[in-house]
């Protein structure tokens, strides 16, 4: 008599009896902020991304009690010099107002390359600053080459330490061919002489302590006073008026006491 077989498997460990599963991993919504913040060197810093207005901000650091260590390099690739040439006018106060850059001497058409690692914000043409770029970098700073012939990058493009972003000009308001270089940090002019040696071309030290102080030559220019010369006027007159010194306004102004006095120009007199 046959009887009916039926087909056993053999016993088998007790985790591959379980049915498998492949789970998924949860998916985490992202706000438009932190997608911002993913893709914007120090969006924590400003909260913002303007690609449109060349000076945005409206930060008082005045207000900012605090001394912040920024890193400029980790090694020396970090770092790529605009232009090599020779600095033809610095930071400070000049006869036609301040200048919160330095000036670059380069002929039309050279090529001008970012100093740091970093996103551009603005790649466009002002009526000052002619064709300009600006890039915010990792560490909050932003740079400024203006008075470009032509632009090389576009808003949003990410770009590395020494690649080309423009080509040297004389646009906007400009007196012959130069690079017009800025650093700012929250929109406010930093003296690019604080953290760059223009004659080695390098940066002075890896990092750039942020405090009060490194502000302070902007704030006095900001509250600065002006006197606008009249016929007749001397600088003993002008002096005395304002209870300063001949010396005082000769130093102020760059001049000396054998300046011819225009009326209509303006004079710092504190």
């Amino acid at each position: 008599m046959m009887t009916a077989q039926t087909d056993t498997l053999p016993p088998q460990p007790a985790d591959t009896l379980e049915e498998e599963h492949d789970e998924e991993e949860p998916i985490i919504p992202v706000t438009y902020n932190e997608l911002l913040a993913r893709l914007v060197p120090a969006y924590d810093i400003y909260q913002s991304w303007d690609t449109v207005n060349i000076h945005p901000y409206k930060f008082d650091m005045g207000k900012n009690p605090d001394s912040l260590k920024l890193c400029l390099r980790y090694a020396a690739c970090d770092y790529c010099h605009p232009f090599n040439g020779k600095v033809t006018s610095g930071f400070g106060y000049r006869r036609r107002g301040y200048h919160f850059g330095v000036d670059i001497d380069l002929n039309t058409g050279d090529t001008v390359r970012a100093a740091f690692e970093g996103r551009v914000r603005i790649s466009k043409k002002s009526k000052t600053y002619g064709y300009v770029v600006i890039i915010r970098h990792n560490n909050g700073l932003e740079t400024t080459y203006a008075h470009l012939s032509k632009l090389k990058v576009r808003a949003d493009q990410y770009v590395q330490a020494g690649e080309m972003i423009g080509l040297g000009g004389n646009t906007g308001r400009s007196y012959g061919a130069h690079l017009h270089f800025e650093v700012r940090y929250k929109g406010y002019p930093i003296d690019p002489n604080e953290l760059i040696d223009f004659q080695k071309q390098e940066v002075i030290r890896d990092s750039l302590l942020i405090q009060k102080k490194l502000f302070k030559p902007v704030a006095d220019a900001k509250s600065a006073k002006y006197h606008t010369i009249k016929k007749g006027d001397t600088l003993s007159k002008i002096a005395k008026r304002y209870g300063t010194s001949v010396k005082s306004l000769c130093k102020l102004n760059g001049i000396s006491t054998k300046t011819i006095l225009r009326p209509g120009r303006r004079l710092r007199v504190r």
